[in-house]
């Protein structure tokens, strides 16, 4: 399909036709498919109500007794966070060089490691919070070994698709000079793809902050717990504060990635 047939304004100034087309066939699939899902905008228009309700009793003065608690399972969920993050960079590495068809040293074990990374990103972390809660029992550390798991499987796809998109001819030049396979991938792949890597770590920190937040609800330490139990009981004097917490968390690692990209990038 030429370009000609996809750009916009075309000749005649009306919109291209393949997009149009593919777009309203999008749009029917989704407005088709609304009913599975329950999607119902008289139904949300209804809840409206019920949403400031909800919002109003969040205007209550937070149990000063709970804070000290506050703080000590906050620190433990930003353990968490960093912990899990820390492990699986380290083992997304070499995995993401195998995954990667341009750097992989064979088609078997890339088809194999890509599968592997598959499996570990196919699960939530809740669930795989829960298998590794049934084989270490309750706390943080089953919490950092979903963390963990579940981000290498990510972490891993995104390297070695920052690697699959690097210039050869830098690669070609280092070859050139007699550099062997773990040279090449040292001196040729890893400068290039190493903007790409620290942005891919930034978010992932960003996600599993909000992953780790929520994985106390199986029992896997964390500020997940008390979240859920401040909900169930409709206590807010405790959700307020915890709901605000984890935003402050959110909004400084947020501004760390900002200053940390600045410097590096």
């Amino acid at each position: 399909m030429s370009n000609s047939r996809l750009c916009w304004p075309t000749p005649n100034g009306l919109p291209a036709l393949a997009p149009t087309v593919v777009v309203s066939a999008c749009l029917l699939l989704l407005g088709l498919s609304a009913s599975l899902v329950e999607l119902d905008l008289v139904r949300l228009f209804n809840a409206i109500p019920r949403m400031i309700d909800f919002a109003s009793h969040l205007l209550v003065l937070p149990d000063w007794e709970y804070l000290p608690t506050l703080g000590t399972n906050m620190l433990q969920t930003m353990e968490m966070t960093f912990l899990a993050t820390s492990i699986a960079l380290i083992i997304s590495l070499p995995l993401g060089v195998l995954a990667a068809v341009n750097a992989s040293p064979h088609p078997v074990v890339f088809h194999a490691t890509r599968n592997l990374l598959t499996l570990m990103r196919a699960l939530p972390e809740l669930v795989w919070a829960l298998v590794f809660v049934s084989a270490v029992g309750l706390g943080p550390l089953p919490g950092v070994m979903a963390l963990a798991f579940v981000t290498v499987g990510f972490m891993g796809k995104f390297f070695a698709e920052s690697i699959e998109v690097i210039d050869a001819r830098q690669v070609e030049g280092v070859a050139a000079h007699g550099a062997g396979w773990f040279q090449l991938r040292t001196f040729a792949y890893f400068p290039q793809v190493f903007p790409d890597f620290v942005g891919t770590v930034m978010y992932i920190l960003d996600h599993n902050l909000r992953a780790a937040a929520i994985l106390g609800l199986v029992g896997a330490g964390g500020i997940g717990y008390d979240l859920v139990m401040a909900m169930r009981m409709f206590d807010y004097g405790r959700l307020l504060p915890i709901a605000l917490s984890i935003y402050v968390a959110v909004t400084l690692l947020d501004r760390m990635s900002d200053k940390f990209r600045r410097r590096l990038i």
